[in-house]
């Protein structure tokens, strides 16, 4: 087992492309459909794997590009060490001033250690100025908990 660290920041309206943000359907529309309908599809099959975009469902980060994992590391705490590196890096920028609090972000990485240990995904999002999002997740690997037909991206 083994872990990968995901980091996405934009802005809110780029994030709030949900259509971009799912796998497409597995079943292609029917012979018949809208030519809209159909386009959409295609948009999406193609764009889903390749784009940057924070999947809805943190597993699916495993199909992403390679390129987009920020580090791997074989130990929860490590994976949870860089989370909390990041949050502490962007803090200063989170739109909440209680989501700055040391002690909710420590508290955040902990849970993230102990959650990691178990074998589960860890995903934490934050409203940044201007307005722009922060989405930083770490991934299980090897096999993921919620998604074990998914195959490693190191692989």
């Amino acid at each position: 087992m083994h872990h990968h660290g995901y980091l996405w920041t934009g802005p809110k309206q780029r994030f709030d492309q949900e259509a971009l943000r799912r796998p497409p359907h597995p079943e292609p529309p029917p012979a018949g459909s809208k030519p809209e309908l159909i386009q959409r599809y295609r948009e999406v099959a193609a764009e889903f794997p390749t784009s940057d975009l924070p999947p809805l469902e943190t597993a699916y980060w495993l199909i992403k590009p390679r390129s987009l994992v920020r580090g791997t590391w074989d130990e929860p705490k490590e994976a949870a060490a860089w989370l909390g590196e990041r949050l502490s890096e962007y803090a200063p920028r989170f739109a909440s001033e209680a989501e700055r609090d040391t002690t909710y972000l420590t508290l955040l990485v902990n849970s993230a250690a102990e959650r990691l240990g178990e074998g589960g995904d860890v995903s934490h999002g934050f409203y940044l100025e201007r307005p722009s999002y922060l989405s930083l997740t770490v991934v299980t690997c090897s096999p993921n908990r919620s998604k074990p037909e998914l195959a490693c991206p190191a692989q």
